[in-house]
């Protein structure tokens, strides 16, 4: 049984790593939380990179898309002008599994700062693509973004627009801000800000299987696929569509100063961390360490 003297201990373990917000949930209730200071929006990173997955599963119910089109037929304006094999097999899958064939990142947080153009989805299709989609991991933004911009082109608004009637309102959330390119378009892959309680909440519907107070919000289809997607992601690591797999059968959207969002059904657990300066730290390791064991 998780004590709160345990879960103290915990929260101290991790209060050196510039944590800010945790919150454990299990069996639906809120069973401890520790705040280090007041609770506010933030920058969640690439946690952002879940719900623009949640946006691709709504799409695909819809019959906007399906999972096997080829990207380039979403792209007629920028697509090469001379096709590879490689451009041609990209499918809308590849960009949720970090699989599109390009050799290393794009549009990263220290590349995006650096950049001079203004036109990310042309500068993504003038980059090489050495290798066939599907075949190799290579974590990157370019995916994500892609994927938000091919549903924002087809459905006429934001990624926000989109998402608030299908999923922020059902979790009662408000219309949060979402980090924008240089043409006025949501970055699908990073920027979206919200309190460590919402993504609680969002952690939530995920461990009931897209539902939220009892109605199924999330396409079924698409919670199964969130679960059973495993691509090999190298250091005996393992990604799905938009979200990293881990110990226990868990499945985490994380962020890159230490925002966390885990899930695991076994224990009927979700834990939501805020930090702005973990730095390479894991702090899973210390859920797993010093929490789970006592779950």
């Amino acid at each position: 049984m998780l004590t709160k003297d345990r879960f103290d201990f915990f929260c101290r373990a991790v209060g050196d790593f510039g944590v800010e917000h945790v919150i454990l949930r299990q069996g639906g209730e809120e069973l401890f939380r520790h705040d280090w200071i007041p609770e506010k929006r933030q920058n969640q990173y690439s946690i952002s990179k879940s719900f623009t997955g949640m946006a691709v599963g709504f799409a695909c119910e819809e019959g906007l898309i399906s999972l096997d089109d080829r990207v380039i037929d979403y792209f007629p304006d920028e697509r090469p002008k001379i096709l590879t094999p490689e451009w041609e097999a990209m499918k809308i899958r590849h960009l949720c599994t970090m699989q599109l064939g390009f050799a290393r990142p794009y549009l990263m947080g220290f590349q995006r700062q650096k950049m001079t153009e203004t036109d990310w989805v042309k500068f993504l299709f003038e980059q090489p693509l050495p290798d066939m989609p599907g075949r190799y991991f290579v974590y990157s933004n370019a995916g994500p973004y892609l994927a938000g911009i091919l549903i924002q082109r087809l459905t006429g608004g934001s990624l926000t627009d989109y998402l608030m009637s299908r999923l922020f309102e059902p979790l009662g959330i408000e219309r949060p801000e979402w980090e924008k390119d240089r043409q006025g378009n949501t970055f699908g892959a990073g920027g979206l800000e919200l309190t460590t309680s919402e993504v609680a909440r969002f952690g939530q519907m995920l461990l009931d299987g897209g539902k939220a107070e009892g109605k199924q919000i999330v396409p079924a289809f698409w919670m199964k696929k969130v679960y059973d997607t495993a691509i090999t992601a190298g250091d005996n690591q393992e990604y799905g569509m938009l979200f990293w797999r881990g110990r226990y059968g868990s499945i985490s959207a994380t962020g890159r100063y230490g925002q966390y969002c885990t899930i695991v059904p076994e224990k009927q657990l979700v834990i939501a961390m805020n930090s702005m300066d973990a730095g390479d730290d894991n702090l899973l390791e210390y859920v797993w360490t010093y929490l789970y064991p006592h779950l």
